[in-house]
């Protein structure tokens, strides 16, 4: 257990460099331009399909941990996410319930990528402030986010009704302030190819709400896709490699 002390340092924020509140405020900008573009891609692909399309974020993720923090992918991980993004090629495959491939759909598709590409390059920028406790982190995306979208908060419509003010506090508090403490905490402990294995859990839950709440049917391809993103979460998690492993008898040089 963590000591009375050391909870009271995690909770106060600290320093912070100026060098590392740009890049904070950069991650800030990038987290605000992944969801402004992922809920766009909703009213043009389903929730499923758009968050499905969206978690390629993690092969850009890997990408760009590569390029910028020198990780090194080996050739097990680069299989278990090629299995991955098989699975999730067979759930885009299965397109809107319609069979249309019309062109907000398209739009769609392409709106999920670009928020993809964001949320990789605020991930890489966690990944960069790794002496910045998570919670300040998202502290200041939270501000970013607020000036950056009030002036559009200010021309909108507000909403209406108890229930509704309640959905977006608990969306706001919950499912995007501790969410985030939590993903920034996870980020600055994983390695990039981890985190982006992980990542494909995501929609997998997301087909699921889709089902539940919205009623839309999961095609037996989106079933395959979404065991095979599971598989690959366990082959990057557990450490799973891709060569039969000779008994030892055959391995030792004969005589």
């Amino acid at each position: 257990m963590q000591s009375s002390s050391e909870n009271d340092s995690y909770l106060r924020p600290g320093r912070i460099s100026r060098r590392q509140l740009a890049l904070a405020v950069a991650g800030g900008l990038a987290i605000v331009a992944n969801w402004l573009l992922l809920f766009s891609a909703y009213s043009g692909a389903s929730i499923s399909i758009a968050t499905a399309v969206y978690n390629t974020q993690p092969f850009m993720l890997v990408g760009l941990g590569a390029l910028f923090l020198g990780e090194r992918l080996t050739l097990a991980r680069f299989g278990w996410l090629v299995l991955a993004f098989g699975g999730m090629l067979l759930i885009v495959r299965a397109g809107p319930d319609a069979g249309a491939m019309d062109g907000r759909y398209l739009v769609g598709i392409l709106l999920a990528l670009g928020a993809a590409f964001c949320y990789a390059l605020a991930a890489l920028i966690a990944k960069k402030l790794k002496d910045v406790p998570p919670h300040l982190i998202a502290l200041i995306h939270v501000i970013v986010g607020t000036v950056t979208l009030l002036p559009m908060s200010l021309q909108a419509d507000w909403p209406t009704g108890a229930a509704t003010w309640t959905t977006l506090v608990t969306l706001g508090f919950v499912h995007t302030g501790v969410m985030y403490i939590l993903l920034y905490g996870a980020i600055q402990k994983l390695s990039t190819s981890l985190t982006g294995a992980l990542s494909f859990i995501y929609p997998i839950v997301a087909i699921l709400v889709d089902r539940l709440a919205f009623g839309h049917h999961l095609h037996p391809s989106q079933i395959a896709g979404a065991t095979l993103i599971l598989l690959a979460a366990a082959g990057m998690t557990m450490g799973w490699s891709w060569r039969k492993r000779l008994p030892s008898a055959a391995r030792k040089p004969s005589a």
